[in-house]
């Protein structure tokens, strides 16, 4: 009997669309086609739809391929008749599908979007008048259509075809955009419920066209999203940006009913593909997008009574966080919460339908309500649906303001004072929200965590370099202008307030995560020294609270608490280190609480998480941060030297030396086994930086004698010479430097307690990485505790040091023993050793031709400074005097070579073969001679100096600035005739190209001193015109240097004293020089001259009146110089018979003294 019936069916369906090609063919005198099908197909529409399950699925398509190309060919008739045509057309298309596979190929798949494009464009625009339902179901049964062929062949479309199907769907939003606009316009400004009901039941269907539209077009976008035009990528954008418009133009978003979240989501989600991957810059979308996105920060809670939360101060007071609703327990058998929601949905029917003509209607809407992923646990009872579906809308907009934040940082910043508080973080916002209340006070867990990855992705971007600006200015009043920089000091300051208080009450382990992620950031970016003084003390003592109270949450303990720390360390590590906290630091130290008895404060909280051995990586934080308190604070070290010096030798006394070394690579877990050598590596270097702290280490002790810079010119710029290894000390008054000395005396101690007791284990030790710390810290001594050792320990180091660097296999260890050898060799007693010189020089000669870079270059580095330690020991007695003086000349020989051979090296490593050649050409001499220092042939220096030349042109920045240094120390070698020399007057060329045209003004300022350097007109050879010419034109144009980058700008001032100092150099040797030309030179310029001269000897008198009550040594220097070169200009004037001029500078002359 089924049998039968389905043969019947099937017999239907062939004659009826047989009939339909037929009379399609010759319809001249024929009824309309909308009649002619309503005769032969849709008066029998039912059994037409159930009958082509029985089909070929290729017949079945070729036969709706025919009818949708007839219905959207036929001419236009009456308006009723093609409303019912094009209604039946997509009902039985939309019904066959849910039956039937269709099979299409590219053509057919455009045929089927063109003629549903015409017939969504008929039902929007041209039968705009008609009422809704009649309307709206054939459009969503198209897109419906559409959305089901392209979910089932997504795997065969091509590019172009997707391409197709984006222009279709963005021209149903865009038919439908103008109603739309009426919608929410007019749901924005009703007044009762019942106009709101009307209104409702009359426009859902449109809310949902609009929800199916973004949803098709987010998901055509993921999968061809990186394929798509640049233009079709712009105008999804600009078609988004309409709609968001539309809902930033009123200040309160509609909330009426579960259609509109559901338009919310889905045009939230499409944003969201959108903005994952842009094409072109949001830098004109993106305030739009913010200013919309803003008004979903509450959505779904204006209605609801807002979580109260305690004043600030009321710390008795227990706030109510927000927290989910407790579940009812349920003991039936366990369903998907969106199996519950179809359950209810059939349960509630009690009405029966016509299954034949909407159960797929019906379907269609439940599976467009909700999805597998709509519902979870988490998300609490299915009965409150309203405010689930409220919650994924505001997690949605949060995700696209990350994208935002992540597609165009920099744009986004200048939305941070709309997004964020600058005053009141703690008190409920219900109009004016902000990431920090979502972050507060939203129900939705989900909502709050994606509100701590939005803050974190803002934190994350370019903030680091425009929050330096801020500063923090408690005048300000209530709605008063408030500048840009004082803006962002408020936000810094709300921020932290805020973090800070949810990480005292936050009990969720994965937003107690995200608020750490936050917080690490903020402490990055924030400038605290204009910030309230007792900003970062709170901050440490609220991390060190949560620290001591510790998470009782059994999931990730360990990573919250490692967290928790790595903060801390954060905020020890800020530079500059904030007074008050050294203060707070004292008060602990006072009070004794770094003491086993008195358990409290940050120091004895690090000491004791130090402790926790069976816990590395704790252990291993709780190192880092007690390393950046001796970095930050080095003056309190000395307090509790014994409670770090105990627990490091406990470290190293647990670390199991007998381990395999392939065990200790990178072993972070809680085995309690042993010690990973990431953890005692840590502990090394906390006591590395104690003992520099308590030492007084400051860098490198700087032998070389430097007067290049030291005249009365430049005399006030002072350098300030940052060395990263060295701890941060304060600028202290005369009584503290005599406190430190004392301390500084008694870090021998230290150092002989740490030789003693820790180095057995450690510089033998089978990590390479623990062996490299240990040898490291040998580079943090300084000369005044090194030589307080006793003459073995003294061996000890240097022996150790040498036995590192010759005989270590890896590489890094060879390279910290270089670096410390290049420390200790600049020692004066160390410098006046020759047999310690000796040793270390060929030590660091070895590690010169290592073939890897990095040791390399700590050994050009020592070579370097080797070079110049041998000046201060050559003259005092014969080096190495058991051997010949050929010994002598063959080691200065190899040093010269060494040096030589590395300036053909990476820029790194020749910057510092640059500088030994520099300081090895101020002393060697170049003739034959019995003297340590001679190399016996000038052919080594016509080496070195085009070893130099060579430099300047292929080296970086600091290359040519150790050039320029270099032919300084060269000028002053004695034994060097620069008259004589071939190679001096390009020598003197390119010392001016750099000061002209370098475009870095700390290689012109030493370029312009090594001008400076030769003291007679005889030094600088044929050259001294050229000189005193090149020098007179970089003057008179330096106001019209543009070529220096920004960062050079703080040089300006030094490179104007410094080319002042030049000039009046060459000035004063003018007269003494046969140079006609030149002579005529400074006639041709003593106009300019004689202004220049007039402001120098003002300035002069503004700075004598500036220090009147200080030493006026440097004054009378400066008066000396320019004196001096105006009486040379007089002698050069009058002797070219230029006696006005001479005259002029004769009365400039008497008056400045």
């Amino acid at each position: 009997m089924a049998t039968s019936s389905a043969t019947t069916a099937v017999r239907s369906w062939r004659t009826a669309f047989l009939t339909l090609r037929d009379e399609t063919s010759s319809l001249g005198g024929c009824p309309s086609v909308s009649q002619l099908l309503h005769d032969v197909l849709f008066s029998n529409l039912h059994s037409l739809i159930y009958a082509a399950s029985d089909l070929p699925p290729h017949e079945v398509t070729s036969d709706l391929l025919f009818l949708l190309e007839l219905v959207s060919n036929a001419p236009p008739r009456d308006g009723e008749d093609s409303t019912l045509t094009f209604t039946h057309t997509c009902h039985l298309v939309h019904g066959i599908l849910q039956r039937v596979s269709f099979e299409f190929n590219s053509s057919s798949f455009n045929l089927i979007l063109n003629s549903f494009q015409s017939i969504i464009n008929f039902f929007l625009v041209k039968a705009a008048t008609k009422s809704s339902a009649t309307r709206f179901k054939p459009v969503m049964q198209c897109l419906e259509t559409t959305r089901c062929l392209t979910n089932v062949y997504q795997g065969k479309f091509s590019p172009l075809e997707i391409v197709h199907l984006v222009k279709f769907v963005l021209h149903a939003l865009g038919c439908s955009h103008a109603e739309f606009v009426c919608l929410y316009n007019s749901r924005a400004t009703q007044r009762s419920t019942a106009e709101s009901g009307k209104r409702l039941h009359r426009y859902s269907s449109l809310w949902e066209v609009q929800a199916l539209s973004f949803t098709m077009l987010g998901e055509a976008f993921s999968r061809a999203g990186s394929s798509l035009p640049v233009d079709m990528w712009q105008s999804i954008i600009e078609v988004l940006r309409k709609v968001i418009d539309v809902i930033a133009s009123k200040s309160v978003l509609g909330e009426d009913s579960i259609l509109s979240s559901r338009f919310y989501s889905s045009l939230l989600n499409c944003l969201h593909v959108v903005l994952t991957d842009p094409k072109i810059s949001l830098s004109d979308h993106v305030s739009g997008f913010v200013t919309a996105l803003r008004l979903f920060f509450v959505y779904g809670l204006t209605s609801r009574p807002q979580f109260t939360f305690p004043a600030v101060g009321h710390k008795e007071v227990s706030p109510n966080l927000p927290s989910e609703e407790p579940k009812k327990i349920d003991h039936t058998p366990y369903r998907p919460p969106h199996l519950r929601k179809k359950d209810r949905l059939n349960i509630k029917q009690s009405k029966p339908q016509d299954h034949r003509i909407f159960s797929d209607d019906d379907l269609f809407t439940m599976n467009f309500m909700s999805s597998d992923s709509d519902y979870s646990d988490s998300d609490g009872s299915i009965k409150d649906t309203d405010s689930v579906q409220s919650s994924k809308v505001r997690v949605a907009a949060l995700v696209c303001l990350q994208d935002l934040c992540r597609a165009d940082p920099k744009s986004f910043t200048t939305q941070w004072t709309i997004l964020l508080p600058t005053n009141d973080v703690l008190r409920p916002r219900k109009f004016e929200a902000t990431l920090m209340s979502c972050l507060l006070f939203d129900p939705c867990l989900k909502a709050r965590m994606a509100s701590a990855s939005t803050l974190a992705a803002m934190l994350d971007g370019p903030s680091t370099v425009f929050l330096q600006v801020a500063e923090y200015k408690e005048s300000i009043k209530c709605g008063s202008f408030m500048p840009l920089s004082t803006s962002y000091g408020h936000i810094i300051l709300q921020l932290h307030n805020g973090i800070i208080y949810l990480i005292q009450r936050e009990t969720h382990d994965r937003l107690l995560a995200s608020l750490f992620k936050i917080l690490m950031p903020l402490i990055s970016c924030t400038p605290y020294s204009r910030m309230p003084g007792e900003l970062m003390p709170n901050l440490i003592i609220s991390l060190r609270a949560r620290i001591e109270e510790g998470f009782p949450l059994k999931t990730d303990q360990t990573g919250l608490l490692v967290a928790a720390i790595s903060c801390l360390t954060a905020a020890l590590s800020t530079s500059p280190a904030p007074v008050q906290v050294k203060q707070m630091f004292l008060e602990e130290i006072s009070a004794g609480s770094v003491e086993v008895d008195k358990r409290s404060g940050v120091l004895f909280t690090l000491l004791q998480c130090s402790e926790r051995l069976a816990s590395p990586a704790i252990c291993f934080e709780s190192l880092q941060a007690l390393r950046a308190v001796s970095h930050n604070y080095p003056n309190i070290m000395s307090s509790y030297w014994q409670q770090v010096s105990a627990i490091v030798f406990k470290i190293l006394e647990a670390a199991s030396p007998e381990v395999p070394a392939k065990a200790w690579k990178g072993h972070v877990g809680n085995t309690a086994g042993f010690i990973g050598e990431k953890v005692v590596t840590a502990a090394i270097k906390v006591l590395d930086e104690s003992l520099r702290a308590i030492s007084g280490f400051k860098g490198t002790e700087d032998l070389l004698d430097d007067k290049l810079l030291d005249n009365p010119f430049t005399s006030d710029c002072i350098r300030i010479k940052n060395v990263s290894s060295a701890p941060l000390y304060e600028q202290e008054s005369s009584e503290d430097i005599k406190e430190s000395a004392k301390a500084f005396q008694s870090g021998s101690e230290q150092w002989s307690e740490m030789i003693e007791k820790h180095m057995p284990l450690i510089l033998q030790h089978i990590s390479s990485m623990v062996r490299t710390a240990a040898v490291t810290c040998f580079a943090g001594i300084t000369s005044s505790v090194f030589f307080s050792l006793l003459k073995d320990t003294q061996e000890f180091i240097i022996s150790s040091l040498i036995d590192s660097a010759l005989h270590d296999e890896v590489a890094s260890v060879r390279s910290a023993a270089c670096r410390a050898i290049g420390v200790i060799s600049c020692f004066p007693q160390v410098s006046e050793s020759a047999e310690i010189i000796d040793k270390f020089i060929h030590a660091v000669e070895i590690n010169t031709h290592d073939p890897l870079v990095s040791v390399r270059i700590t050994a050009s580095w020592a070579l370097a400074n080797l070079c110049d330690s041998i000046r201060h020991c050559i003259d005092d007695f014969a080096f190495k005097p058991s051997i010949d003086s050929n010994a002598n000349s063959h080691l200065m020989a190899s040093l010269t070579e060494s040096a030589l051979n590395l300036t053909k090296d990476g820029d790194k490593i020749k910057s510092n073969a640059v500088r030994g050649l520099g300081n090895l050409s101020r002393f060697v001499k170049y003739t034959s001679s019995s003297h340590p220092a001679s190399l016996g042939d000038s052919r080594w220096l016509e080496r070195i100096v085009q070893a130099l030349v060579s430099c300047v042109t292929t080296g970086n920045v600091k290359v040519q600035w150790n050039v320029c240094r270099a032919l300084s120390n060269l000028f002053l070698n004695e034994t060097i005739n620069l008259e004589e020399m071939d190679w001096a007057p390009s020598v003197f060329s390119i010392l001016l190209l750099l000061l002209r045209d370098s475009s870095n003004f700390k290689i012109r300022i030493q370029a312009a001193a090594a001008l400076a350097v030769p003291s007679s007109v005889s030094d600088y050879g044929k050259s001294f015109s050229d000189v005193v010419q090149g020098l007179e034109h970089i003057l008179e144009n330096l106001g019209a240097d543009h070529l220096s980058a920004p960062s050079s700008f703080k040089y300006r001032v030094a490179l104007q004293k410094q080319l002042t100092s030049t000039v009046l150099h060459v000035l004063s040797l003018a007269s003494s020089s046969d140079h006609q030309p030149l002579k005529d030179f400074l006639v041709k310029k003593s106009s300019f001259l004689e202004e220049w001269f007039k402001v120098l000897c003002s300035s002069l008198g503004e700075s004598t009146t500036h220090l009147e009550n200080e030493n006026n040594s440097v004054g009378n220097q400066k008066k000396e110089m320019i004196s001096k070169a105006m009486r040379s200009l007089i002698e050069v004037y009058e002797g070219r018979k230029q006696f006005a001029v001479a005259k002029k500078f004769e009365m400039m002359d008497s008056g400045i003294w």
